[in-house]
């Protein structure tokens, strides 16, 4: 279908389909403060299409079909398929079409320093950090994150410099669309199976990424994650790691400890020399990896250390990273993390673990039948090591069930485990169970990237 941008100003009126969800709300309000008419169609209204239309973005609940025949392109999210109505129209129109990767890719060319975050897990919370690095040393940078970004108002930023700091997801290979200068690669784990189908196929994807890179270009990665440190022989660029284990990395984390809110507080030797002493203000050891990855990048691009460290300690966390949402009477404590793959889970696990509780209880709603079907053994054995489980309906998502899965598996599956676990569909009786069972100082987690965060709201409200 895509059709290849060679000067975008050929196009005045530009329409997104899927304009609701966040990257491409991010190019849409981009596109909108580059002064192109925009317009855009979701199926689900949110607080994300409300605020563009607040800010004369006209998005449409449903289909457009007004806008698709008055654009002159039209751009569409990976979860559109081509015999979407409107995909159809603009067929028949003529007018062209692009996917959102291959026209994100078309912005990175836009700029000398395109530094694209990378990785199966952490690519919000570390595309933050660096974020916040950049404008605190006055960098100016163009922004997009996948999440919202209190300190920059929303998911996006305009800048007027040379720096586009970009999320850059590997579904459907959609980050091999970028031009970078500079690749952070987090990690490589086994998800998005519905569209890889093996782990090689996976770590074949985020190769052909580092190998985009030109010699002028970095590569800055985790040297604790083998597929990430192996990539050191095939990349033509400079190569920096980061790690906590392996002692080859360049940057290595020491004499890590933890203070009463589960907060990092470590050293940084750079080449074997101490560097810095570095305090989070975000929980868990995973944030340490991600901190290292923010530091690297912030040498290499000569940013001083102290605006660093002072910048990371000021970072407390972009939205749904395990989000402290309120309290319930008894000091019980609530939660709210967008943990939805096994590994994002043991995290967010290991980060509480650092925190003062009585009991925790963790409401998980999987996301993807193909997904779960795949890691339902991943799931369940996590899962054990909470002391309550409550289990919401799959959360679809792009898919339909067609793999013969469902949320009452996954219960099966902890309970033959030894551990108990409860499956409630309804959210109000979700609630109302919890009330009626929780204790004096627990700790409550809503996990998930579906909607099991209108959970905690409901508790506190």
């Amino acid at each position: 279908m895509d059709f290849e941008i060679t000067d975008l100003t050929n196009y005045k009126h530009i329409h997104l389909i899927g304009i609701g969800g966040i990257s491409m709300s991010a190019i849409a309000e981009t596109l909108h403060n580059w002064n192109y008419i925009v317009t855009g169609s979701d199926t689900t209204q949110s607080t994300i299409t409300d605020k563009l239309n607040k800010h004369g973005i006209t998005t449409t609940i449903g289909h457009d079909f007004v806008n698709i025949k008055k654009a002159n392109l039209v751009v569409y999210s990976a979860a559109i398929s081509e015999n979407d109505p409107e995909i159809i129209l603009a067929k028949e129109n003529h007018i062209p079409l692009v996917g959102r990767g291959e026209f994100v890719g078309y912005l990175t060319k836009l700029y000398k320093e395109t530094i694209c975050i990378s990785g199966t897990h952490g690519k919000t919370t570390t595309t933050s950090m660096i974020s916040m690095c950049f404008i605190n040393a006055q960098k100016d940078p163009t922004i997009e994150v996948g999440a919202i970004l209190d300190s920059i108002g929303g998911n996006y930023r305009i800048g007027n410099s040379d720096y586009f700091i970009l999320e850059s997801c590997e579904y459907k290979g959609n980050f091999l669309n970028f031009f970078p200068h500079a690749e952070i690669i987090l990690n490589i784990d086994n998800d998005h199976l519905d569209y890889f189908k093996t782990f090689q196929n996976i770590i074949t994807t985020f190769q052909n990424f580092a190998l985009k890179l030109e010699e002028s270009g970095v590569l800055i990665t985790n040297a604790d994650d083998e597929n990430c440190f192996a990539l050191k022989e095939i990349v033509k660029s400079h190569f920096i790691s980061y790690g906590i284990n392996n002692c080859q990395a360049n940057y290595i984390a020491k004499n890590i400890q933890f203070n009463k809110d589960g907060f990092p507080i470590f050293d940084v030797y750079k080449d074997g020399n101490f560097y810095a002493s570095i305090e989070l203000s975000v929980a868990g050891k995973h944030n340490v990896l991600n901190a290292l990855a923010c530091i690297a990048t912030c040498n290499y691009y000569h940013i001083p250390i102290e605006i660093v460290s002072s910048s990371l300690k000021a970072f407390t966390g972009a939205e749904r990273r395990l989000e402290f949402k309120g309290k319930l009477p008894g000091e019980v404590s609530i939660f709210d993390d967008y943990a939805h793959h096994p590994t994002e889970i043991k995290a967010t696990l290991e980060a509480i673990q650092n925190k003062s509780f009585h009991e925790s209880w963790v409401i998980f709603q999987p996301h993807t039948y193909s997904r779960t079907k795949n890691l339902l053994d991943d799931f369940a054995n996590v899962l054990i090591h909470f002391n309550h489980i409550i289990i919401l309906d799959i959360y679809a998502a792009r898919e339909k069930n067609t793999f013969q899965i469902s949320s009452k598996d996954l219960v099966d599956k902890i309970k033959s485990l030894g551990k108990e676990a409860l499956y409630i569909s309804d959210f109000d009786a979700v609630v109302s169970y919890i009330k009626s069972n929780v204790k004096s100082n627990d700790i409550i987690i809503t996990l998930g990237a579906g909607t099991v965060t209108n959970i905690g709201p409901m508790l506190i409200n």
